[in-house]
């Protein structure tokens, strides 16, 4: 798999891609070490240069930057817990998809839960400068990738997939919180 052109394809052409994506057989491991784990990398990244290399101006104040070691852990801890959100998250919608009358399937889920996340991984690009910060609102994007993936990938009728995205967002959105106020509290860093 070219996680370039599949980042690509989901961000241009979502519903297309989704048909494709639900027919392929990649297995979890395969898609958290080909594209998980390619794309977590850049709000990683961007997030430590950001705060260590580039700092953040206070008004009043001059350039303040994250200590190397806190900016290095704090991006070691932010693709860790990026792959471990894609996992939480597939297993909440595995469980969550029957309640709601889809199917369990983990495989879908995973996928579901992994592609879902490519805006927000895209849109990491923007913590490289403090003043962009609020481009981060790209992200957004990903509700309708998810959106338009349920039906498919998890079988919910499309009269239960505005809810069953509510709940997905909300638990996405507490992990999203979750992790970037631990990393901001042991790394004295900005979180994700």
């Amino acid at each position: 798999m070219n996680p370039v052109a599949r980042a690509k394809a989901i961000l241009l052409d979502p519903a297309a891609t989704w048909a494709v994506i639900e027919k392929e057989a990649d297995d979890p491991a395969y898609i958290l070490s080909r594209y998980v784990a390619v794309l977590a990398l850049i709000p990683a990244l961007s997030s430590f240069v950001g705060a260590t290399l580039i700092g953040v101006t206070v008004p009043g104040s001059a350039i303040i930057r994250a200590d190397l070691v806190d900016g290095l852990f704090g991006a070691v801890f932010n693709y860790v817990a990026s792959s471990a959100m894609v996992l939480i998250l597939a297993v909440i919608i595995n469980f969550a998809a029957p309640l709601f009358g889809g199917r369990g399937d983990f495989e879908g889920s995973f996928k579901l839960a992994a592609y879902s996340f490519t805006p927000l991984w895209l849109a990491g690009i923007f913590l490289l400068l403090p003043g962009l910060r609020f481009l981060l609102l790209t992200a957004c994007y990903a509700i309708y990738i998810l959106w338009l993936g349920i039906p498919r990938l998890t079988k919910v009728p499309e009269q239960k997939a505005i809810n069953f995205a509510a709940l997905i967002i909300v638990c996405t959105g507490a992990l999203l919180y979750g992790a970037a106020l631990a990393q901001r509290i042991l790394f004295h860093s900005p979180g994700l």
